[in-house]
């Protein structure tokens, strides 16, 4: 990394309190209430101003709607196990006008395609040993 690269890095840390200060408060008014993760990374600031500014990039993209962009997030957090992730998603989903039927089929698409990916692998086996079987 050159010095002038290096120099914008460490001027925008010297706000890194104020910023994650300022992240905090924008995680609550989106979800509703601070994720537990945040209140534990924010301890290392200087990571913590990055990922959490990335992430909110990432998780509210310009091309989807709130809506959307949380109804994408329940379906992640359903696919993951992710329970913590998934009640907080739903809040913020619902804060963002889906409903609770949009969220409820947000969580079964994504079981539903988790059930085909134990049930491929173990049918293609299930399909080489009949298939063997047959042949002999």
């Amino acid at each position: 990394m050159n010095d002038q690269s290096k120099k914008a890095i460490e001027e925008f840390l010297t706000g890194k309190d104020e910023i994650s200060a300022e992240i905090l408060e924008e995680s609550k008014e989106l979800f509703g209430k601070v994720p537990f993760i945040l209140e534990i990374l924010k301890e290392r600031p200087e990571s913590f101003v990055f990922n959490a500014l990335g992430d909110f990039e990432t998780i509210r993209p310009k091309s989807l709607d709130a809506a959307t962009a949380e109804l994408i997030s329940v379906a992640s957090a359903t696919a993951l196990g992710a329970t913590a992730c998934l009640k907080v998603h739903i809040g913020a989903a619902l804060k963002a006008g889906a409903t609770m039927d949009q969220v409820l089929d947000a969580i079964m698409i994504p079981a539903a395609l988790g059930r085909t990916s134990i049930l491929a692998p173990s049918l293609r086996i299930f399909k080489e040993c009949r298939d063997k079987d047959v042949q002999e």
